[in-house]
């Protein structure tokens, strides 16, 4: 790859995509939860969070049953942090950038559904409580203000053969959390790795609340 063949300005952009947008493509974003896309929002048993710091950007998934993130009005979802690893890096982005991104998946569905807007952490105890699960409440809340939503059409899961079974990759063919972990220099051994493997199932089972 050369100079030459980098895109670097809006311009050089839009001769690589000269065709414009579909007046669809561009009607489909609102500045609200529609209906439609409320029940996508409920539908969604998976989101992945987007944010931005000071180090940079951040993907973190967030999952449960569908409905755990809750539309409490058309301006508002609201997305309960579970248990999780502690690195905290959504939650810090957010402490210090408010702007956030929201990518729901629905299984099964092609179409994904984009949000964006910003978020606040709360810890309101009466809040939390509504969100109780197996007798545990999470931590903390994310409560998002929207400001743009649409979905994207379902071109990406289609090529992607996404929720197709017979394109699910075999248990055993790719690395696992301990072999990805000891390459990172996260173990010292490959039997720390092997243990860690095979206390994992029990641990995560015991500890998804």
């Amino acid at each position: 790859m050369t100079d030459e063949h980098l895109v670097t300005d809006l311009e050089r952009l839009r001769e690589v995509y000269p065709t414009a947008p579909s007046a669809v493509s561009l009607a489909k974003e609102t500045q609200v939860l529609t209906a439609a896309y409320a029940e996508l929002v409920r539908a969604a048993p998976f989101v992945v969070i987007a944010t931005a710091g000071p180090h940079g950007l951040d993907q973190s998934p967030r999952g449960d049953a569908p409905g755990f993130a809750e539309v409490r009005d058309e301006r508002t979802i609201v997305i309960p942090d579970r248990r999780g690893n502690n690195r905290l890096d959504t939650l810090t982005n957010l402490v210090r950038d408010p702007r956030i991104g929201l990518l729901f998946l629905v299984p099964g569905l092609g179409e994904e559904l984009r949000v964006r807007g910003t978020a606040v952490i709360s810890t309101d105890p009466d809040e939390l409580a509504g969100h109780t699960v197996q007798g545990r409440a999470p931590a903390s809340l994310i409560v998002v203000t929207v400001e743009r939503v649409f979905f994207q059409c379902a071109r990406a899961v289609r090529r992607a053969r996404l929720w197709e079974a017979d394109h699910r990759v075999p248990a055993g063919c790719l690395p696992t959390a301990g072999q990805m972990t000891l390459e990172a220099r996260g173990f010292e051994t490959v039997e720390q790795a092997q243990a860690y493997d095979a206390e994992l199932p029990a641990r995560q089972e015991a500890t998804l609340y």
